[in-house]
């Protein structure tokens, strides 16, 4: 059985479980990472030097961390052909697009907005710092809201890896004590995305 490795409130560990429930895939999670530790001990770091969660690790002892590279591994690997990567060379691009946007544009102004509000304690918070993350996070929101408008979902009618992977963040988005400029396509794909098992299981929790 594929074992995850990782706290089910990491948002890294949160796609992969997500994807998981959307393909029926059977897996044992490990609590690591956090207050649980283990990810710098030495059995740890020998499947992920990085020290970071999540990792993935196969019966026949292969191992792979970097969520988004997990997320397509699982789906060509359990799912070959399923729309939720998709075949089709441009759709796949665009898929990957917004994955990489995910991971090099959106994550650096979201996480500081979420660790000002959820991690830090109130005496350390940095409230011009995470000003400034969320009106830049506003500014990126507005640019998927204006490509879902028309889309139910980032690729067009089905739901891709690109949905699970902005999906984690567009949920701290919504649910955040923030301000938040009106956005009513970006809002009707977040109500899909709740309304799907994965999501509403792994991904649509209160934020710790």
């Amino acid at each position: 059985m594929l074992r995850i490795w990782g706290r089910a409130n990491s948002s890294n560990v949160m796609k992969v479980l997500w994807l998981c429930e959307e393909l029926g895939i059977a897996f044992e999670r490990i609590d690591a990472g956090g207050a649980f530790g283990r990810t710098r001990e030495p059995d740890y770091l020998a499947k992920n030097p990085n020290a970071l969660v999540p990792t993935i690790e196969e019966p026949d002892g292969f191992t792979l961390w970097e969520s988004n590279a997990i997320l397509r591994y699982l789906a060509r690997s359990r799912a070959p052909g399923h729309p939720i990567y998709p075949t089709e060379l441009k759709l796949a691009a665009d898929c990957d697009r917004w994955m990489d946007w995910q991971l090099g544009t959106l994550t650096a102004p979201m996480t500081t907005i979420f660790f000002t509000h959820v991690r830090i304690p109130e005496p350390d918070r940095d409230y011009p710092a995470a000003e400034k993350a969320r009106a830049a996070a506003e500014t990126l929101w507005a640019m998927l809201d204006a490509h879902l408008t028309g889309r139910p979902f980032i690729t067009g009618d089905h739901l891709t890896l690109a949905d699970i992977a902005l999906g984690i963040y567009v949920h701290r988005w919504f649910v955040l004590p923030i301000q938040r400029a009106e956005m009513p396509a970006l809002r009707a794909w977040y109500d899909r995305l709740l309304a799907r098992p994965g999501c509403a299981k792994h991904a649509s929790g209160p934020l710790t």
